[in-house]
């Protein structure tokens, strides 16, 4: 069907991610939420009780100052990082996204203003459920590029089995981030700087890039609560570099969970 599309000169955003997930090796499912589906990629290989859950950018939500007809992201970034890391990892798509946007209940709301919302979370959050009920996941480890940094922090407390949340560009204060950018509120939507602090089981790690226009570092420090840490790269920006290091950063990850193992002991 990808490639019927292509031909055709059809391509849409959803196609052509599809397609790249594809080329990558991972395979897809539709995974119930709430009201809503969710597409769900995800590696080849064991699967195992501690999970990877990568949320990506917010895509497209806006286009010619309607919304978009099709948010998906042009450029995954979420998921060129999922493919550099080993461990069994989940790419979990938001409600609408992935061709589902003229699918019952959608409506532009979900992709613009309220993309962040209780109703967007809590559907993401009942699709992971099911799966974590479905194959014993003990350990859930979130990690969000851009807007699916603001989810992650949002979806992390909702999870007695989540242990870590890593963030990269992330406008973790929605506030500040729309009125730096000078566009309307996001409001119908939960911004994490007005949330509890995560719990300081959770171990929290968040990238900013030292020459992001998008994301700002001061945006990403203001949404930074509790026990998390802010490390800021001065040479990247919101894109650039972030697939070259991301070893790196999954190793710095591993010696955050091994101190704070130690701690706890």
């Amino acid at each position: 069907m990808i490639l019927v599309l292509l031909v055709m000169g059809c391509s849409s955003p959803a196609v052509d991610f599809a397609h790249q997930a594809d080329a990558l090796g991972f395979t897809s499912t539709v995974v119930r939420g709430t009201s809503f589906d969710h597409v769900v990629f995800r590696q080849h290989g064991p699967r195992g009780r501690r999970v990877h859950v990568y949320l990506d950018g917010d895509g497209t939500p806006w286009l010619g100052g309607l919304p978009a007809r099709d948010p998906t992201p042009r450029r995954p970034l979420a998921l060129a990082l999922m493919a550099r890391d080993p461990a069994p990892s989940l790419y979990v798509g938001r409600p609408c996204y992935h061709g589902l946007a003229t699918t019952a209940g959608c409506n532009g709301v979900l992709w613009t203003s309220a993309r962040y919302s209780d109703t967007v979370v809590e559907s993401m959050a009942a699709a992971v459920r099911r799966i974590a009920a479905s194959e014993a996941i003990a350990d859930i480890m979130w990690f969000g590029y851009s807007g699916g940094g603001t989810l992650a922090v949002l979806l992390a407390p909702r999870f007695p089995e989540s242990r870590a949340v890593i963030t990269v560009a992330a406008n973790l204060d929605t506030d500040a981030w729309t009125d730096r950018a000078r566009v309307p509120p996001l409001k119908d939507s939960l911004n994490p700087a007005r949330q509890p602090p995560l719990p300081d089981h959770i171990v929290q790690m968040h990238y900013a890039g030292g020459r992001d226009d998008v994301v700002p570092v001061d945006v990403v420090r203001r949404g930074v609560t509790g026990a998390g840490r802010l490390v800021v790269m001065p040479r990247y920006d919101h894109v650039c570099c972030w697939e070259t290091t991301w070893t790196t950063i999954l190793d710095e990850l591993e010696q955050s969970m091994s101190r704070a193992r130690s701690s706890d002991g």
